[in-house]
């Protein structure tokens, strides 16, 4: 029997077909197929602005830079995510600062992150909420904290395409935005990120870092900063922008499968991902919460069900940034209980009967 894997990224005929386009141009590196993309998606969002780059990480890494944020800045972000939240904002010479989760959706919670920046005197440049696993954070209050304490709010929604907060996508909530690409995300370029802003200067100065500091829009020699090659190529850009096209789709059965897994944990004690009101889960990942995890992890690889923890170390606990004062008691134990089970779009029925089936007929107490 083979195993149901966590993910499971299509590219069909028409991206290799965009593909071939490019090659046969050689036009390899970015250029118009790039830009197409950059509006497809900026559309989406509904932005006025989206700029394409390498992958998610420089993405984050431009957008800070962009926004104004550097040495002897402090950037507020969630304790629990992947490591790049954070070290990206070391990267771009600033120092993060954490708070702890809030237990239900797993993002950063207000409350507490308006006691961290208290406890801070106030003294914050930048907060990162992240959309984590495609549900987005309470972007209303973060909004209302940016305002009071005159921080730009910078969304880390690198899992969250096709994730609503209220009436408005993911990527048009904040000051600017960033997304990821990677292959198991929601939709993939192979590897790539995008910074997506209603700020004319965040996307010119972002244009100009990722190409070298030059002037943006500029393939010449004249470089007016400092800046980094963090372009994406034509070719990742020619399946983005076909991707983009088929995200309501992916997106709409990433939610139906989610609502099955919902029903076939119902009578069991995993704790099921929930959707605040106002919220529009695309859940990139399906993220329960279990006791006894990684037995639960075990029984279910030997019934042929793929699994991942996403993450089991929280990011103040690893070396370069644990300190002795810090404990953020939901983000460590949501690192000790997650388990992402397969969501992505091309389970069959008889996938989510056998993962439904595996979660309901484990041995493991899910306690």
């Amino acid at each position: 029997m083979s195993e149901i894997p966590i993910a499971d990224p299509q590219l069909g005929d028409e991206e290799i077909e965009a593909v071939t386009e490019v090659l046969e141009a050689g036009d390899l590196a970015a250029g118009d197929a790039v830009a197409e993309f950059e509006d497809a998606f900026a559309e989406y969002c509904g932005t006025e602005h989206a700029v394409a780059t390498s992958n998610g990480t420089t993405a984050l890494h431009t957008a800070l830079v962009s926004a104004g944020i550097g040495p002897g800045d402090t950037v507020l972000t969630t304790a629990f995510s992947f490591v790049a939240t954070a070290n990206v904002i070391r990267l771009a010479g600033a120092e993060p600062v954490f708070a702890d989760i809030n237990p239900e959706t797993f993002a950063l919670d207000p409350d507490a992150a308006e006691s961290r920046i208290e406890a801070l005197d106030g003294d914050v440049d930048a907060i990162m909420p992240v959309h984590l696993f495609a549900l987005a954070a309470d972007m209303d209050r973060f909004e209302a904290l940016g305002k009071k304490y005159d921080a730009t709010i910078i969304e880390d929604a690198a899992q969250a395409h096709g994730a609503k907060y209220h009436t408005k996508h993911a990527g048009s909530l904040g000051d600017v935005a960033c997304f990821s690409f990677y292959p198991t995300k929601n939709i993939t370029s192979g590897e790539g990120g995008i910074i997506t802003t209603n700020d004319e200067e965040i996307a010119a100065n972002a244009r100009s870092f990722i190409n070298h500091g030059r002037t943006a829009g500029g393939y010449g020699y004249e470089h007016e900063r400092l800046g980094h090659n963090f372009r994406m190529t034509n070719i990742s850009g020619a399946i983005g922008r076909i991707q983009t096209d088929r995200l309501e789709e992916k997106v709409a059965q990433r939610r139906s499968n989610a609502a099955r897994l919902n029903e076939y944990l119902e009578p069991t004690a995993a704790i099921s991902p929930v959707e605040p009101d106002g919220r529009f889960h695309a859940y990139n990942q399906y993220t329960i919460r279990v006791g006894n995890r990684d037995a639960l992890q075990a029984d279910l690889t030997d019934r042929g069900v793929g699994t991942s923890i996403y993450y089991p170390t929280p990011i103040h606990k690893y070396p370069m940034y644990e300190r002795p004062d810090q404990s953020f008691p939901y983000a460590e134990q949501a690192s000790r209980e997650v388990l992402s089970l397969p969501v992505h779009p091309e389970l069959s029925d008889a996938d989510l009967n056998r993962i439904g089936e595996a979660m309901r007929d484990s041995t493991v107490e899910h306690v």
